[in-house]
């Protein structure tokens, strides 16, 4: 009885959660309103406030939830079996389709950026310490290891990082402003697709001392993850 009494709790609790993501993603927290979080879980206000002390805990507590699985996800990649030089690949293209579809995690962390620079964030610093320090060590590790035994460039890791994710975030964060300037749409589901596979093979092409291995990595790769079915943005009519 007593386990069935914590399974509930946990499934109530996490129903809350879930709800709170979506809804403080899309309104952040000054905007975001507990009585539509609740409904949304199928719980009232006042089970709601029994599970979370007030609206700023909960959403501290949805943004470790989210943080924390998006950083569990990545280290399972970067502590796969294969050559470091193949995860480095495999991270970059799951940070393509998380930039792609976690949409939630993306409009949370932007915001809570913007909080954190005006002195707002209570938050961020855990998060940082909790879920994304553990997943930078591992990621600047597996390059040094990759360096170590030949098969990736010498370079400084941090600089091949930069190299392998930045350009996944300048995809996304440019994308209103190539609508603008350009007829064709980033995010259109064909130039996705094709900006996917060029930075992988990118990368095979520019990291791996051994050009030839990296290519045939970066189509290895790309064949063995294919864009996740969520990862194909739902377009708005007009």
């Amino acid at each position: 009885m007593r386990k069935n009494q914590h399974t509930r709790a946990d499934q109530t609790r996490d129903r809350i959660l879930r709800a709170a993501i979506r809804e403080f993603s899309e309104h952040g927290l000054a905007g975001a309103r507990t009585s539509a979080i609740a409904s949304a879980a199928r719980v009232n206000k006042a089970l709601l406030y029994y599970y979370f002390r007030d609206k700023e805990a909960l959403y501290t507590a949805a943004l470790e939830e989210v943080a924390g699985k998006v950083a569990g996800d990545a280290i399972a990649v970067l502590d796969l079996g294969c050559s470091p030089g193949e995860r480095v690949l495999r991270f970059a293209l799951q940070h393509f389709d998380r930039n792609l579809s976690h949409h939630g995690f993306q409009s949370l962390m932007q915001q809570e950026m913007v909080r954190f620079r005006t002195g707002q964030s209570h938050a961020m610093r855990i998060i940082a310490k909790n879920a994304f320090e553990p997943m930078w060590d591992r990621a600047l590790g597996l390059v040094h290891e990759g360096i170590g035994s030949g098969e990736l460039c010498n370079v400084d890791p941090m600089q091949m990082m930069y190299a392998a994710l930045g350009a996944n975030v300048f995809y996304f964060l440019s994308a209103p402003m190539v609508r603008l300037v350009t007829s064709s749409d980033p995010l259109e589901p064909g130039p996705m697709a094709e900006r996917r596979t060029a930075a992988i093979e990118y990368l095979g092409q520019t990291i791996f001392t051994d050009r030839r291995r990296g290519a045939r990595l970066a189509r290895t790769v790309l064949a063995a993850m294919p864009i996740p079915a969520n990862a194909i943005p739902e377009r708005k009519t007009a």
